[in-house]
């Protein structure tokens, strides 16, 4: 019976209750620490692992060492008379060029018309790409009925509309914007149906096996899939929206920018042509970052 008492029930572990948990816990605070790195937490191995490419201030700066090259190329020709004035203006010319235009009122006026009119075009050639896209991705019918009608059309060049909307439109606001319109909604629509398309059959099925069917299908399952491209069929509906500009401006206009491109080739003054194609390349990669801030929320939103 002395024995029982001493040594506790049959079975149990005769040392002191928690003297392994004592003994791991003086190993790990005899184990020396590593030190915290700056920009990483205490004890990790490498702080920031992502690669350099994908760091924004790498991004930043290899994005500008092009641009900065080839105004300091710039400048060295236009300087050096490589090239006459005549034919490529230094860029200091091409900032006086902007000044005047500010001081006198005209370039903000000038930048401001034609953005409004690329995004209203945009907007509603996106929409109506969108919609069409969604009928002859979605339907075989409307495949069989559009397709063959809008690849006619979208052969079309874009000048090729002016004549035609001045005589049904005139020479306002409204043939300009349904010209920018017609340039945004091919790029969505062709982009938008080739991509409902080919969303996967496995997918689908798995869909309906829970009982979705018709715009719950849509929303839940076909417009996840398909959001990248949608998203790649905006920046590239913009891009040709912008694209479309000069042509709708040419349209007996006399204010924005596509009118001081080709009011500025009459004129002869080289300066403010560079700084109306420098004025275009910035505002279209301006709002292609806006489509890109729009990728970003809507591949956390649905993809």
């Amino acid at each position: 019976m002395a024995a029982a008492d001493a040594t506790g029930p049959a079975g149990a572990d005769p040392r002191p209750p928690g003297r392994e948990e004592r003994g791991a816990a003086a190993s790990v605070a005899r184990r020396p620490r590593r030190p915290a790195r700056p920009g990483g937490s205490a004890g990790s191995d490498g702080g920031d692992r992502r690669p350099l490419s994908s760091r924004r201030w790498f991004r930043i700066v290899g994005g500008a060492l092009i641009p900065l090259a080839l105004l300091a190329a710039w400048q060295v020709v236009s300087t050096t008379g490589a090239v006459p004035v005549s034919q490529l203006p230094s860029p200091e010319m091409v900032w006086l060029a902007a000044v005047d235009l500010a001081e006198r009122g005209l370039l903000g006026l000038y930048i401001a018309i034609s953005t409004q009119r690329v995004f209203i075009g945009f907007a509603f050639g996106a929409l109506f790409g969108l919609l069409a896209g969604a009928v002859v991705g979605l339907s075989r019918l409307g495949d069989v009925l559009f397709s063959p009608t809008l690849g006619a059309v979208r052969a079309v060049p874009s000048l090729a509309w002016v004549p035609l909307l001045i005589l049904w439109f005139g020479i306002g606001e409204d043939s300009k914007v349904i010209l920018i319109s017609i340039g945004a909604f091919f790029p969505v629509y062709t982009i938008v149906a080739a991509s409902l398309r080919h969303v996967d059959r496995r997918l689908l099925e798995a869909g309906r096996a829970f009982g979705l069917r018709g715009a719950t299908l849509f929303a839940t399952v076909q417009l996840p899939a398909v959001v990248p491209s949608v998203i790649a069929a905006l920046r590239l509906a913009l891009a040709q929206a912008w694209l479309f500009l000069v042509a709708a401006e040419l349209i007996a206009s006399s204010m924005g920018l596509g009118f001081l491109l080709s009011d500025s080739g009459n004129t002869g003054r080289i300066d403010r042509i560079f700084l109306a194609i420098i004025l275009l390349a910035v505002l279209g990669k301006l709002s292609d970052a806006l489509v890109g801030l729009l990728e970003r929320w809507a591949v956390r939103r649905w993809a």
